[in-house]
């Protein structure tokens, strides 16, 4: 051996024996950096995915509380109008036994006096009890602001406390203070947006009021707690510089943190409508679980990697003074690479390309794997080693693939998250691969992220799908069509929209209640489902409401026949809890492009057709025509006044009297309704009262003429001499709605004694159509007014469907006669004998008869002969205002010029 060798070998050894360790220790240095870079990214995608959680639920919640919110400002403002108008220390009962305030949700609901004391409860009636220093009442009585307040219940209110108290203004008719309305709601009606279990453990789902201090929270064990005594939340909870937001909320007691001490992403989310807002605090810890068993996994990982590049420096450093040991040596080192690459969840591969003659990539080749990763294709290591990637992943998803381990072989980087074909052989739905270039080969991490990805679509769902019916929501909806109507177009194809309402749905829900109508309305979506065809997209738009969009269709023949078929199917009864329910449905129909071009125009347009086709009678449908927008607006802006009228007190009773057929003597008269608008003038009853019927405003509107018939008769009776009056019987008519609902002879007697004018003054007028319903009922509601000592009317006779025996068992006073048959008299011989049959009949049955619309003097000579009791009509006097009634009165005998013809 050559001497320089022999020392040259002994100084190679050394600085191998030094250089092995420092690169040893540099690459330890670079794992674990890239191991704490992993960590940190992988708890800021913890965090970051906590924080879309908390926001979703915030929103979620938010909307939910909003609705909830909405429906206590409607049932307050429904009972606020009820009792100004009635003033019944019955009305609550009675509302409870028309089916509301039964859920157990309703803790109390009363209406307080301007004194404070209760004059109407669910639960405290007949007790004692002061509220007059109650917060709520003082903020009422000195604000004369009609809103709703939210706040919760004082230690007078008994029996409250845990609950919500919902307040508002009570007027009197002078716009006076007269009370205060009170409706407390368990909190946990509010809480129940979602189960504890479902947050996980440590959340909080509160809700806060921004001005009232209202705090309700409930916690990851379901407990719920409406003060601020052990409240868990911050001090500053109802505190927000902005209206929405997510942030982390250090676990720091006393500064601004959890009263527990915890950390917890904290979203909240102000309400649009109402002075409240909505929060859900995820556990921090709980959400960093999973980032924190990443960290333990990668940090045992690197350091076994560490050892193993420590013990590669140690057996190089051997190597070096001992060539004869490396094999061995070597082969130990693989083994422990191997066990730590075992260890891991993801899957590990290493790839080589494939190429073929010209050099181009064409697949790759896997060269090693981890166990986990042959699992995830449900093969053996020793079998999937040696696969080409286009076996392993056939079809399109293979091509893919191939393409993108050629796109790291370019860039050096790749990754993305990949829905797994299906297949059943794969144990795998959703990974995450990340692509890194080694030499002339790719090491590929597998990770399985079908968890997360599944938890991503329920948080999708849970926007997108109504949670009563399972349908697709109006959100989701709005969004689908757009693309759609794109489909249709570029398609040249056409699209029709169907607004579909449940008719009468509103009268079950508010008499069987909203259990009911819940289940009603899952039945209704599962028989429109059976109507329709697979390729229909339908969704439940809001409340009882429905759409759904056809494409393509061949003709509106076949769109018409759908909605028929919708139609025919909800007019069966629907069985719920083994009672029979009745509704329909109407339908409205859009058609794209004719009758719009965008999602906005065609459901405006579909569902003025359907309100028009339902003001012709319900259970039809109607295509959309422009003609129908108008008069909806129209329709629209007179409901609205008349709302306004009904407020304002804008109307007035007309009188035309009624006289004795013989002697021309005032006997009666009839209030007739008019309405004075302050801008229109003097409005027709033609012109309202249809509108008024088919909305339901008759209701108050009967109860107004009431009070103001019964309000004028006390005026009369005043003026005549030392008081006594000279005032003659009114007669006012009730509608068959308002007949119908019941409640009228409560109203005659609250009017008489308010007015304290004597019953036998005042006359009831029922149309023939408001006694066809339920003849019990009928009966029942006849004689409570009769007994009051007012005399009934059958009006209109003639025009409906009234028998002999019906007037028999209604035993009525008096029958009026319509004016088509006294427009007969004098001109056919059959006129004269059919009105001599009504008034032998109604004579037979103990009744008198007045005949309305006499407009000549032959008339009243043949009313005469036929032995008619009273006339009323123009040849008598028109409807005339109160003012210019007071002559007639002092007057009394009214056909002097008639009689003496």
């Amino acid at each position: 051996m050559h001497p320089s060798r022999a020392h040259t070998a002994p100084r190679t050894h050394r600085f191998l024996a030094l250089l092995w360790p420092a690169l040893a220790l540099l690459a330890c240095l670079a794992l674990w950096g890239a191991a704490v870079l992993r960590s940190q990214a992988e708890q800021q995608r913890a965090f970051d995915q906590a924080v879309k959680e908390a926001d979703a639920y915030a929103e979620a919640y938010e909307q939910y509380v909003t609705r909830s919110v909405a429906q206590m400002d409607q049932i307050t403002m429904q009972l606020k109008h009820s009792w100004e108008h009635a003033h019944s220390p019955a009305l609550i009962e009675d509302m409870r036994r028309d089916g509301m305030f039964t859920d157990a949700a309703f803790v109390n609901v009363g209406v307080v006096g301007r004194d404070g004391s209760i004059r109407s409860s669910s639960r405290l009636l007949g007790r004692a009890a002061d509220l007059s220093g109650a917060r709520f009442f003082l903020q009422h009585r000195d604000s004369n602001s009609t809103a709703l307040r939210i706040g919760t219940p004082p230690p007078e209110l008994e029996g409250a406390q845990g609950a919500i108290l919902f307040t508002r203004r009570l007027d009197d008719a002078d716009d006076e203070f007269d009370g205060v309305l009170l409706m407390a709601v368990d909190a946990a009606y509010f809480t129940s947006f979602v189960s504890a279990p479902t947050l996980g453990p440590g959340s909080l789902l509160a809700l806060v009021g921004v001005d009232n201090g209202l705090r309700i929270e409930q916690d990851g064990d379901g407990a719920v707690r409406t003060r601020r005594a052990g409240s868990l939340l911050p001090a500053n909870a109802d505190r927000w510089p902005v209206a929405r937001g997510v942030q982390l909320v250090d676990g720091v007691k006393g500064a601004g943190g959890f009263a527990d001490g915890r950390a917890r992403v904290l979203g909240w989310r102000r309400s649009g409508a109402y002075p409240l807002v909505a929060l859900v605090a995820l556990s921090h810890e709980a959400a960093l679980a999973g980032a924190e068993a990443y960290w333990i996994d990668s940090r045992n990982q690197t350091l076994v990697a560490s050892i193993v590049l420590l013990a590669l420096a140690a057996v190089a450093t051997i190597l070096s003074l001992r060539a004869a040991a490396r094999a061995r040596e070597q082969d130990a080192v693989q083994r422990a690479y191997r066990t730590a690459t075992e260890s891991g969840n993801d899957g590990f591969y290493m790839v080589a390309p494939v190429r073929d003659r010209k050099g181009q990539m064409v697949d790759f080749r896997i060269v090693d794997c981890n166990e986990r990763g042959a699992f995830f294709y449900s093969m053996t290591r020793e079998e999937l080693v040696g696969s080409l990637v286009s076996q392993v992943d056939r079809g399109v998803d293979a091509r893919e693939l191939v393409a993108n381990y050629r796109q790291a072989m370019t860039a050096g980087f790749h990754q993305e998250d990949r829905r797994m074909p299906d297949d059943n052989r794969l144990n795998i739905r959703w990974g995450h691969r990340r692509l890194v270039r080694v030499g002339d080969g790719l090491a590929v991490t597998l990770q399985d992220i079908s968890q997360r990805k599944e938890h991503e679509a329920q948080l999708a769902r849970l926007a997108n799908e109504d949670s009563l019916t399972g349908l697709p929501n109006r959100h989701w909806f709005l969004n689908f069509v757009p693309p759609a109507l794109a489909h249709a177009k570029a398609n040249n194809q056409e699209a029709a929209l169907l607004f579909i309402d449940l008719d009468e749905f509103k009268q079950v829900n508010d008499s069987h209640g909203h259990a009911v109508g819940d289940r009603l309305l899952k039945a209704a979506a599962t028989r429109l489902l059976t109507q329709l065809r697979p390729s229909d997209r339908v969704a439940r738009f809001g409340g009882d409401e429905f759409i759904v969009l056809l494409s393509p269709f061949d003709s509106e023949h076949q769109v018409a026949a759908v909605a028929a078929r919708i139609i025919q199917a909800f007019g069966k009864p629907f069985t719920i809890a083994e009672e029979p329910h009745m509704i329909g449905a109407s339908v409205g129909i859009s058609v794209f492009p004719r009758d719009g071009s965008d999602a906005a125009t065609l459901i405006r347009h579909s569902d003025i057709a359907m309100y028009a086709g339902k003001n012709e009678g319900k259970g039809q449908y109607r295509f959309f025509d422009p003609s129908q927008s108008s008069s909806l607006k129209t329709r629209a802006q007179l409901r609205q006044r008349l709302l306004e009228a009904i407020e304002k007190k804008q109307f007035v009773l007309h009188y035309q009297p009624r006289v004795d057929t013989r002697s021309g003597r005032l006997l009666s008269m009839e209030a007739l309704l008019r309405w004075e608008h302050p801008q229109l003038g003097m409005i027709r009853p033609d012109e309202f009262i249809p509108l008024a019927e088919a909305s339901g405003l008759i209701v108050p509107i009967g109860a107004i003429v009431i009070d103001l018939a019964c309000a004028q008769l006390a005026a009369w009776r005043g003026h005549g001499p030392q008081g006594s009056g000279f005032a003659v019987p009114v007669s006012i008519n009730v509608s068959p709605k308002q007949f119908l609902r019941g409640g009228v002879q409560r109203e005659l007697a609250d009017a008489l004694l308010r007015h304290g004018v004597a019953p036998g003054l005042l006359e009831v007028e029922i149309t023939e159509s408001a006694m066809m319903g339920d003849q019990e009922e009928i009966l029942a509601e006849l004689a409570a007014i009769r007994a009051l000592g007012i005399k009934l009317h059958v009006d209109d006779f003639g025009t409906g469907y009234s028998s002999l025996s019906q007037l028999q068992r209604m035993k009525m006073d008096v029958l009026k006669v319509d004016r088509s048959f006294t427009a007969e008299l004098g001109r056919s011989k059959e006129g004269q004998v059919f009105f001599q049959a009504i008034v032998s009949m109604a004579h037979a049955l103990g009744m008198e008869v007045v005949a309305e619309g006499v407009e000549t003097r032959e008339q009243l000579q043949i009313l005469r002969a036929l032995g008619c009791n009273e006339v009323q009509g123009y040849l008598v006097a028109r409807p005339m205002a109160a003012e210019a009634i007071g002559p007639l009165l002092a007057r009394r005998y009214l056909l002097e010029d008639a009689l003496a013809a």
